[in-house]
């Protein structure tokens, strides 16, 4: 159930960055998921790293959703022409 947990916290974050950061952004349904994930488990590290949150524990919505505008605008940055 975890697992489910993740993944519908993921998209629903990868679809609120891709609302917040326009531009041409990586699309479908997989990429949307898995850039939320994504920001949810660099928020969580870096979380750890600055000592936001304990072992064990992870980035909330907020923190996802701030990690996956974090992934896009990299995404924004790389594939800059």
């Amino acid at each position: 159930m975890h697992l489910i947990w993740t993944i519908l916290i993921g998209f629903v974050a990868g679809i609120l960055a891709k609302m917040i950061l326009p531009g041409n952004n990586p699309g479908g349904f997989i990429m949307t998921v898995l850039l939320g994930i994504g920001g949810s488990i660099a928020a969580t590290y870096l979380g750890h790293f600055i000592g936001w949150y304990h072992a064990g524990e992870s980035a909330g919505f907020v923190g996802a959703v701030v990690g996956a505008i974090v992934l896009l605008g990299i995404y924004h940055l790389a594939t800059k022409k």
